[in-house]
């Protein structure tokens, strides 16, 4: 009596798609044996795709066989040459492989005697349809998204500071993601003044929330993406170049292309300063001697029971100023600076008209996930209906009603995430009514890399402290236009 091994191979989308479940073959390739008398030696199950033999289950499969030379089965079955394998060229060579076992392989739907020398016709099509249609669906594929790309369309999936999202019509795209995208926008603003490493602006990220590692960091801020631009791989004739892309950009392009050019060593200014300063010296860098006009440095002095902070200037004239005290005048300077009523009017406009949007833009997500939703339940309930008319069997019920019921509860958690709308600013509204606008206050709220980024904003020229008070020969546009001086 003949021996065999049956092979039985599906991939996750045809399962699924198309129906091609492994005890389906399983069933088939059984009944063929006991009708033909030959007897099952083994089943071999694979869940991996065809292009190659480099599949789990078959390399197993041929390391037994190379082990034992003798024992082996007569023939491999399988129900068609394409679940052997979708590639003629390492169809063929495995063809030889197991010939050289003295192994035939067979398959059930599609017979062939290959001692007949015109049934190798018919093999060669039976292998290369297969392949034919991969490589044209892959081909498909290609040219689809290289369509979706110059539509200016995000195909893959979204970077850090985006979400993938779905419109009511379930088509893609990609969306601005908060925090992460604060983060990242921070990051490209902070590499285009050159002031600092990449390391050091990664790092710093990563203190503030950024999930990401070096490598990809360095990839992320060399994406266009973030500045709105889809680029178009070159492909035959076709030089590469960019499009104008449809989601909403995080950075502007002249930031992209700044940042660009102090990565390639074109924008970097020299000496770059370190990140990391003490929080008890958030001016240091800003204050000019007011002596021999060279910038004050800021360091800690050991006393007898504490350390003690001081501003000084690192030439021979011998001027020091304690830090806290010239941080308290800091903060007496900037209590003058009292916004204009009108834009404290408008500032509130503004904040409304923000909520406004972040609502219509919760509204919108509802609407998708609501969709998504209902599909969901309707694919659940065609199932049941195909179970209780014996179309579907037990277990592929099951897998479906797990994978479904997976995702009901996570939309239906979504969901329930916009049942009540953020009223967050108005919080902050009505609680910070008073302090809104005051610089002072921010002043003190933020960490020492906010002080310093508001004092640059505020004041573009470096500060003279006498001893007393600041000596400010420009301040900033907004700080001229916003605040008056009382």
């Amino acid at each position: 009596m003949r021996e065999a091994y049956l092979y039985i191979r599906v991939s996750t989308d045809e399962q699924a798609d198309k129906g091609y479940s492994q005890r389906n073959q399983d069933e088939m390739l059984r009944k063929y044996c006991h009708l033909q008398s030959i007897m099952v030696r083994d089943v071999i199950y694979e869940d991996h795709s065809a292009k190659t033999f480099n599949r789990p289950a078959w390399q197993a499969m041929l390391a037994g066989l190379k082990k034992k030379k003798a024992g082996r089965p007569d023939l491999v079955l399988f129900t068609k040459w394409d679940r052997f394998s979708r590639n003629a060229g390492d169809a063929y060579q495995m063809i030889s492989v197991l010939r050289g076992y003295g192994i035939e392989p067979q398959a059930i739907e599609q017979p062939l005697d290959l001692s007949i020398p015109e049934n190798k016709m018919m093999l060669a099509f039976y292998l290369a349809a297969p392949e034919v249609e991969n490589d044209r669906r892959a081909l498909n594929i290609f040219h689809g998204m290289r369509r979706a790309r110059k539509e200016g369309r995000w195909i893959s999936s979204a970077p850090v500071g985006y979400a993938n999202k779905s419109y009511e019509d379930g088509r893609k795209y990609i969306a601005v993601k908060e925090p992460q995208a604060a983060i990242m926008r921070w990051a490209f603003n902070e590499i285009a003044t050159g002031k600092y490493t990449v390391e050091q602006i990664w790092k710093e990220a990563k203190r503030k929330g950024l999930a990401c590692g070096r490598n990809n960091f360095w990839n992320l801020i060399r994406n266009p993406v973030y500045c709105g631009r889809i680029v178009i791989p070159a492909y035959k004739d076709e030089p590469l170049h960019w499009v104008k892309s449809q989601h909403e950009a995080i950075i502007s392009e002249a930031v992209f292309d700044q940042v660009q050019r102090v990565l390639d060593g074109r924008g970097r200014r020299q000496p770059r300063t370190k990140m990391v300063v003490p929080s008890r010296l958030p001016l240091r860098g800003f204050l000019k001697c007011p002596k021999c006009t060279r910038m004050l440095s800021g360091s800690p002095s050991k006393g007898c029971r504490a350390w003690y902070y001081y501003y000084h200037c690192s030439s021979s004239c011998g001027v020091r100023f304690n830090a806290d005290t010239v941080n308290e005048a800091m903060i007496a300077k900037l209590r003058r600076y009292k916004p204009r009523p009108a834009y404290r009017t408008l500032f509130k406009r503004i904040l409304t008209d923000a909520v406004q949007v972040q609502q219509a833009g919760q509204q919108n997500q509802h609407k998708v996930a609501q969709k998504q939703l209902d599909d969901q339940q309707s694919r659940f309930t065609r199932a049941k209906d195909l179970l209780l008319a014996g179309d579907l069997d037990s277990e592929d019920y099951r897998d479906i009603k797990k994978e479904t019921e997976s995702k009901i509860a996570a939309l239906r958690e979504l969901l329930s995430s916009f049942a009540n709308p953020s009223d967050t600013v108005y919080k902050l509204l009505k609680k910070y009514d008073k302090v809104m606008l005051d610089l002072s206050f921010t002043y003190q709220k933020v960490n020492v890399a906010g002080k310093r980024k508001l004092i640059t904003f505020l004041f573009p020229e470096n500060l003279t402290y006498t001893g007393d008070s600041f000596e400010i020969k420009r301040v900033g546009n907004v700080l001229r236009l916003i605040y008056e001086k009382k």
